[in-house]
C-alpha cells in the first residue's frame, strides 16, 4: 500500500504544481510565468517527486507511463490497475485543492478551461483533433523512450530524475499550443472533472493517445536497445 500511497501523493503534486502554475500564475499581471514557466513547473513536479518517492514506487505518476513500463516488461501486471487507480485519485485530489484555491478569487470560472486539455475550438492554438492525437501519441512515445533509457541498468546512475523532468519540460514547450499538453490521463482527468462540459467530452482523446503512445515508445526502446 505504501507504493500506491506514494503514487497518489506524487500525482497529487504533479496536478497541483503543474496545473496550478497554469491556472494561478501563467497570466498573473506583470509577472506571469507564461508557457515557459508552466512547462518548467510540470518538469519540476516530476523531478522533485522522482527524488522524493522514486525509491518507493518508481514515481510513475501517470497511467500511460505505468502501461508503457508494463509493456516493456519493467512492471508487473498485478500492480498495473492499482497504480492507475492511485494516480487518477491523486490527480482528482490535486485538481480539487487547486479548485478550492482558484475559486477564492472573484470571477473564477472552471468551465473556462481550468488547465484542461482539448482540441479543435478548445486547443490553445486551434489545432485539429488529428493534430492533437498525433501530438499526444508522439510526445508520450518519446517520454517513454526517455524514461526507459534514463532508468536502464546501463544508464549513468542517479541522473534519471533530471533527464525525465527536463524531458517533460521539453514536451510541454512543444505541445502546450496544441493540446495544453496531457501525455498523462490522470492529469487530464483531474482537471476535466472540475471543468466539466467540453473537457469531459474530449477526455477520451487524452486517455487513448497517451496510452497508445506509451506502448509505441516501449516498442521503440526495445528495438534500439536490442543487441
Amino acid at each position: 500500500m505504501n507504493r500506491y500511497a506514494a503514487e497518489f501523493v506524487g500525482t497529487f503534486w504533479l496536478v497541483l504544481g503543474g496545473c496550478g502554475s497554469a491556472v494561478l500564475a501563467a497570466a498573473f499581471p506583470g509577472v506571469g510565468i507564461g508557457l515557459l514557466g508552466v512547462s518548467l513547473a510540470f518538469g519540476l513536479t516530476v523531478l522533485t517527486m522522482a527524488f522524493a518517492i522514486g525509491h518507493i514506487s518508481g514515481c510513475h505518476l501517470n497511467p500511460a507511463v505505468s502501461v508503457g513500463l508494463w509493456s516493456a516488461g519493467r512492471f508487473p501486471s498485478k500492480d498495473l490497475l492499482p497504480y492507475i487507480a492511485a494516480q487518477v485519485l491523486g490527480g482528482i485530489a490535486g485538481a480539487g485543492i487547486l479548485y478550492l484555491i482558484a475559486s477564492g478569487k472573484a470571477g473564477f470560472d472552471a468551465s473556462a478551461g481550468f488547465a484542461s486539455n482539448g482540441f479543435g475550438a478548445h486547443s490553445p492554438g486551434g489545432y485539429s483533433m488529428t493534430a492533437a492525437l498525433t501530438c499526444e501519441l508522439v510526445m508520450t512515445a518519446m517520454f517513454l523512450v526517455i524514461i526507459l533509457g534514463a532508468t536502464d541498468a546501463d544508464a549513468p546512475a542517479g541522473f534519471a530524475p533530471i533527464a525525465i523532468g527536463l524531458g517533460l519540460t521539453l514536451i510541454h514547450l512543444i505541445s502546450i499550443p496544441v493540446t495544453n499538453t496531457s501525455v498523462n490521463p490522470a492529469r487530464s482527468t483531474g482537471v476535466a472533472l472540475f471543468a466539466g462540459g467540453w473537457a469531459v467530452e474530449q477526455l477520451w482523446a487524452f486517455w487513448v493517445a497517451p496510452i497508445l503512445g506509451a506502448v509505441l515508445g516501449a516498442g521503440v526502446y526495445r528495438i534500439i536497445k536490442s543487441r
